[in-house]
């Protein structure tokens, strides 16, 4: 499966972006997707991931209340909504998808698919 990420840009603090993550190759039944995100200078860490099916959903503690993931099975596609952004947020964040049992949201940062990343720049 390839992954195409987009959305990112350059956005003031208290600014909301939508980042998407479209699937080609196949479909993204069967996978669990999920949104990390990489500051420079530091780790790769999970941001927020999303079940293949009903919906269940997994956020890093920190965007909590703020990030919404959802996806459009039919579309292919998975979203990543973020509200009230922080300068903390700056990061180039990346879509993975691994397979996983339907109702499972965990995913595992070991996945072999990635996308490409996208740039999100929140201005203080």
């Amino acid at each position: 499966v390839q992954l195409q990420a987009s959305g990112g840009g350059l956005v003031q603090a208290g600014g909301s972006l939508r980042l998407s993550c479209a699937a080609s190759g196949r479909t993204l039944s069967g996978y669990t997707v999920g949104w990390f995100r990489q500051a420079p200078g530091k780790e790769r860490e999970f941001v927020a991931s999303i079940s293949w099916l009903g919906g269940k959903t997994s956020y890093q503690e920190s965007v909590k209340g703020r990030f919404t993931i959802s996806r459009d099975n039919a579309k292919n596609t998975v979203y990543l909504q973020m509200n009230n952004l922080e300068p903390e947020d700056t990061a180039v964040y990346y879509c993975a998808v691994e397979v996983r049992d339907p109702f499972v949201a965990t995913i595992s940062s070991l996945t072999d698919y990635w996308g490409q990343g996208t740039q999100v720049t929140v201005s203080s």
